[in-house]
């Protein structure tokens, strides 16, 4: 769970989270387009190749591969953990 915490703890990383919310399975060139256009980030491909590790290594983000190109998808199961240790109580 550590992992998941760390990888949420970044601001750019839950950016990434929030594209790939709105467009899941999209490629490093895209998600670096879109996060150039629509939040003014403007951070190298390196880097956000390197912020995509960290999603992958806490399982928020699963990868696939088709020919040339590795498409990121957006993997909610870990925060399932999260809400299950800590369950959402209505007050009264």
């Amino acid at each position: 769970m550590d992992a998941v915490f760390k990888a949420l703890g970044d601001a750019t990383r839950r950016t990434i989270l929030d594209e790939l919310t709105e467009k899941d399975g999209q490629t490093l060139f895209e998600i670096c387009t879109r996060l150039t256009m629509r939040h003014g980030l403007t951070s190298s491909r390196q880097a956000i190749s390197q912020h995509l590790a960290v999603l992958e290594e806490a399982g928020l983000v699963r990868t696939r591969r088709e020919g040339r190109y590795k498409f990121h998808h957006l993997d909610t199961t870990p925060l399932r953990t999260i809400v299950e240790r800590w369950p959402i109580t209505e007050e009264d």
